[in-house]
């Protein structure tokens, strides 16, 4: 067995002792690379957005529930509401599609995470392409080659302060994939090509990976 004073030495942290920025670099640095969710909603008005997020993955698959978590703005991040459009939305209306990022359209997608007013529509802003959904309102992103029709199951408020978050999980409704990249229920990862969020500015292509057996 190693003796643990053979690893390097580790740092320690009460996250108490910190501030929220600096631990959410600490998270967003560790938990990484991230899938990210492209959430598009409507709000009460009919009002389009489309807004990605990083705090995202999968919570069944019976039923199919995908979950994200939107953050609550930091204090007066240019004087727009702390909960974010996406959120408010969700909880309105009890529908989104989930879209999943492909690099073909990454910077399309980083447009829309930019901090807009609620009545400004993310698919003009990005010059992404709505297509209707079958069962709810919002439409789907028609570049992404995976995307999720989604009805609410319940959110989890965890933390209303600056820097908080929300956990939302939805049920899937529909799946809509293109089928150039599907192939007995299986997504080709090469023909996907997704991409995946670290941490700041920084982001990561799936296209090395490798294989590992699961134990029998």
């Amino acid at each position: 067995m190693t003796d643990a004073t053979s690893f390097p030495s580790m740092r320690t942290l009460n996250p108490s002792e910190h501030s929220p920025q600096d631990n959410y670099k600490l998270l967003v640095g560790a938990v990484v690379p991230r899938p990210i969710a492209f959430v598009s909603t409507v709000d009460a008005k009919g009002v389009r957005n489309l807004a990605p997020f990083s705090f995202f993955t999968v919570a069944s698959a019976n039923p199919p529930v995908v979950c994200f978590c939107p953050m609550v703005r930091p204090s007066g991040a240019r004087n727009l509401p702390p909960t974010k459009d996406t959120l408010r939305n969700i909880i309105d209306t009890r529908e989104f599609v989930l879209n999943i990022v492909s690099e073909e359209f990454g910077d399309k997608m980083n447009a829309t995470s930019a901090d807009l007013p609620p009545d400004v529509d993310e698919f003009e802003v990005s010059g992404l392409t709505p297509v209707p959904s079958e069962l709810i309102t919002p439409p789907r992103v028609g570049e992404s080659a995976v995307q999720m029709e989604c009805r609410l199951e319940q959110v989890v408020h965890v933390s209303t302060e600056p820097l908080g978050g929300s956990l939302v999980l939805g049920q899937v409704l529909r799946f809509h994939i293109r089928e150039s990249i599907l192939n007995n229920f299986r997504i080709d990862p090469d023909q996907l090509h997704a991409i995946g969020r670290m941490a700041g500015a920084t982001y990561c292509r799936t296209r090395e990976r490798f294989e590992m057996e699961r134990p029998k």
